[in-house]
């Protein structure tokens, strides 16, 4: 289904919806490259520390940003919110570890079956039971992660390719619980994601202070050159600051499922970028797995939309 198919909200024009899906679209390319840039600049010595001096960049100004609904917080939505922030810093791990150890192509489109895991557990926690087309999307996006994996020949997955599966896993159960901790539902969104990037921050920073964790953030940030500050930046500015910002503002004036679909080419970008500026090889399997993986999510999505 296009975009221009999924209906917006209100009487918006043509004209007027592509200015809002534009930078939904940017968000989704930067975070297609987001792999890349990560892959550049994180060795497995530096995941955390990389991670801590990110948030350190971001932090700040969402903070001075909402200082003030930030103050207007309950207890309850504080630790609803610090909960989520523990299961966000288990995705930034997972992907961060995961894709040092693969390619980004294959980190993006591995992380794009979130979109079939998360109706799939959605399912399993109502007991209401998926249509039949949305059960052979997710077959079929199965199906391609076997053969991306395999790249020029079938062998074992890598250990990146694992982590950006549990990744998935972890993005789903965020989700999930984003749902079903009831203390959250109605707080403030920019509120709700500082708190849940503190927490995740506060891990970072612990797990940096452990000895045998990798090199600190001072060591790493003197370490870095032009290129790895430029890298760190996109990540920070771009990658999360620059993507909250246009979510926000973008739901309120377009349909949620339209955002949706937007922001479900991320994996094509990331095939994209990964490919043409990383001069990544997927062969022969891999390219079949990386159609099938995009054709079933897609095919996912459109079930779970008509669904709902």
């Amino acid at each position: 289904m296009s975009a221009a198919a999924v209906p917006a909200v209100g009487d918006v024009s043509p004209r007027r919806a592509w200015v809002t899906d534009l930078p939904v679209l940017a968000v989704a390319v930067v975070w297609g490259a987001s792999y890349l840039a990560a892959k550049g600049i994180t060795t497995t010595h530096t995941v955390v520390a990389v991670l801590v001096l990110r948030f350190a960049i971001v932090l700040p100004v969402l903070v001075a940003v909402g200082r003030r609904k930030l103050r207007a917080l309950t207890g309850a939505q504080w630790r609803g919110a610090g909960v989520l922030g523990l299961v966000l810093s288990g995705i930034f791990l997972l992907e961060t570890y995961g894709v040092v150890h693969t390619s980004a192509t294959n980190a993006g489109l591995i992380i794009s079956l979130t979109m079939i895991f998360t109706p799939l557990a959605e399912a399993a926690v109502t007991r209401v039971r998926p249509s039949a087309g949305f059960v052979a999307a997710a077959g079929l996006s199965v199906a391609g992660v076997v053969l991306l994996t395999q790249g020029g020949g079938f062998t074992s997955p890598s250990t990146g390719d694992l982590l950006m599966l549990l990744a998935a896993l972890a993005r789903t159960v965020h989700v999930l619980a984003m749902a079903r901790i009831k203390s959250v539902r109605d707080a403030d969104s920019l509120s709700l994601t500082t708190v849940q990037l503190g927490g995740a921050a506060a891990v970072f920073a612990v797990l940096a202070a452990v000895p045998g964790t990798g090199a600190s953030p001072w060591s790493t940030a003197v370490g870095f050159g032009a290129r790895e500050w430029a890298g760190l930046v996109f990540l920070s500015v771009f990658c999360t600051l620059f993507a909250f910002f246009v979510q926000m503002w973008s739901v309120r004036r377009t349909s949620p499922s339209r955002v949706s679909l937007l922001l479900g080419t991320e994996p094509l970008w990331a095939a994209a970028v990964g490919i043409g500026l990383g001069g990544e090889q997927l062969g022969l399997p891999g390219a079949a797995g990386a159609v099938l993986v995009l054709a079933g999510t897609a095919w996912g999505r459109r079930a779970a939309l008509v669904r709902s």
